[in-house]
């Protein structure tokens, strides 16, 4: 079927159970950001293959929310479909909740998967629709009974991350969160992230595009831990190490009703965040605690041997791009590379390192104006050609045993205009200005953000995408609490402490001309004043100075 024709058959779903809206989120039963094939459901309906957005489909209207760092390819993707483009000028707001709750008249019915949005969401949505009028179902899989070639939920094997690389055993991590479910008054603790569980038995696996995670959910209790999984994707080995360690299997489907089975004296630790309706409400004899995802602040804190091996993997990762960067440069004066063979060569190149795994994202390779499209992912058949003149944006990352990479540079084939040298000075000045910030402790995300952004301003320019995202070690590339963004989102709520690893990114983006971004790993460590942090650069491959306008800088950015 195409776009037009799924969208009909959804609508007749929608219309035999009377309901007015149907969402459709980019996530899965585990609120991840890259899910498995089998819950591409929103990339299925709309045709738009960005990693953040969400499609909501009315009787008569088909619109898609993204952010600005999708304007770009979501105008492109949905330009054959009957689907219209919303802009979301904020992407933490789910702007598509207001325009249901201006566009539908009072009493309709507003339908969600329970499986694919969490409790925290449902409140949300609640809230603003009922202000006029509008009921919000939490309903089945509407998208399971039309979409026919479905692929299956993942079935590969999961394997052992050592603990030379980890840091702590996986009996280590789990007697840190049983603590703190100790302070909390928990008995048992509900973990439904994908990264986190991942991450708390020093497991990975292959079952999600990019990220080194399987599908599962996990109950720890004082003293046992029961994994949900498909049993076929444990090697027998490992699962009897996990007995060892007093973690034991069980069929992944059986998570409802296990949690149908406990009764009032067992007091479940949830978070609202990432725990979706449909488990939340199997909980229904359970006394239900919400609070903190302990493993997330815990794996967000690198210990030193993690701090070590990221030190030694940026090394190796410059390098590989060192050869890649090489390459282009002496190619191009020969003839023209395209955007997707550069994409190539740098997984190749980054492949020949040693404890490789793979790509941490799609790399986003943008020459010229395709540098503006930020979250720009070079297509085979249709992609630009680089040649030895204009500008070159390239962000990519590399997952390896030893650490996880993520790295933007914006090179220049030839010599810069005043416009392009100005925006990259400026977004240089703000990306050194965050790289050097001396801050108290307890200064959150937010209060930086502005250091990145205070020199673009000043020549009233800007950009709209968050400053900076935690990193896991081999792990997802994008790894909550902390972060560099404004507003309230939980980057700039929460509080750099030492040990976290995140990126500054801050860029500029002319629209059909270039893209301007600058990328390094930070690591939050403890300054040489008492009560206060600094930041620590691992990246070490260079930036290209050819862009920049000396002058611009002081002294110190100079050094």
């Amino acid at each position: 079927m195409n776009i037009d024709e799924r969208l009909t058959s959804l609508r007749q779903q929608m219309d035999h159970f009377g309901i007015d809206a149907y969402i459709l989120p980019s996530g899965d039963p585990h609120q991840s950001e890259y899910p498995a094939s089998h819950w591409k459901s929103r990339e299925w309906i709309s045709g738009f293959t960005g990693s953040a957005g969400s499609a909501v489909i009315t009787l008569s209207h088909a619109g898609l929310w993204t952010d600005s760092r999708y304007f770009l390819q979501a105008e492109e993707e949905l330009s054959s479909s009957s689907f219209e483009l919303h802009k979301m000028l904020n992407q933490f707001q789910p702007g598509y909740i207001s325009w249901l709750s201006e566009n539908l008249a009072a009493g309709s019915k507003v339908a969600i998967d329970g499986a694919l949005y969490s409790l925290a969401q449902r409140k949300q949505f609640e809230k603003i629709l009922s202000e006029k009028n509008i009921e919000l179902v939490v309903t089945q899989d509407f998208i399971g009974s039309v979409w026919e070639d479905r692929p299956a939920i993942p079935v590969d094997k999961i394997f052992e991350h050592d603990v030379s690389f980890a840091g702590k055993s996986r009996e280590t991590k789990l007697t840190e969160i049983r603590h703190e479910m100790r302070e909390l008054g928990a008995s048992k603790h509900l973990v439904t992230t994908l990264d986190d569980i991942a991450w708390m038995y020093n497991l990975r696996g292959y079952d999600v595009e990019y990220n080194p995670v399987f599908v599962a959910y996990t109950v720890i209790s004082e003293d046992e831990t029961l994994l949900f999984i498909n049993e076929a994707k444990v090697p027998e080995d490992i699962r009897m190490r996990l007995e060892k360690d007093k973690v034991y299997l069980r069929p992944y489907e059986s998570i409802i009703p296990y949690l149908n089975t406990l009764g009032q004296n067992d007091r479940v630790l949830i978070n609202e965040g990432t725990t979706n309706i449909e488990l939340f409400n199997a909980l229904k004899h359970a006394e239900v605690i919400s609070g903190p995802l302990i493993s997330r602040h815990l794996k967000a804190v690198k210990n030193e041997t993690e701090l070590d091996h990221f030190r030694q993997v940026m090394v190796k990762d410059g390098v590989a791009l060192t050869h890649a960067f090489r390459w282009l440069e002496n190619t191009v004066k020969e003839r023209a590379v395209s955007e997707f063979e550069f994409s190539n060569k740098l997984a190749e190149c980054r492949s020949q390192q040693e404890h490789y795994y793979g790509e941490s994202f799609g790399a986003i390779i943008g020459y010229k104006g395709n540098g503006a499209i930020i979250h720009y992912r070079p297509d085979k058949e249709k992609c630009a050609m680089i040649h030895d003149e204009g500008i070159l944006l390239s962000d990519s990352g590399g997952q390896y045993l030893d650490g996880t990479t993520d790295i933007t540079r914006t090179i220049s084939f030839s010599e810069p205009t005043a416009e392009e040298k100005n925006a990259y000075t400026r977004v240089l000045k703000g990306h050194i200005s965050l790289s050097m910030a001396v801050f108290p402790e307890g200064t959150t995300g937010g209060q930086l953000d502005m250091l990145a952004r205070k020199d673009l301003w000043q020549d009233g320019l800007n950009f709209l995408h968050g400053t900076g995202h935690g990193v896991g070690f081999f792990m997802n590339v994008h790894e909550p609490p902390q972060g560099f963004a404004p507003g309230g989102s939980m980057r700039a709520r929460t509080k750099h402490v030492p040990g976290m690893v995140t990126t500054n990114e801050p860029g500029y983006y002319e629209e059909n001309k270039f893209g301007i971004r600058i990328e390094n790993l930070l690591v939050a460590k403890k300054s040489s004043f008492d009560g206060f942090l600094d930041f620590e650069t691992i990246t070490l491959f260079p930036i290209d100075t050819s862009l920049i306008d000396q002058p611009m800088l002081t002294r110190g950015e100079l050094e």
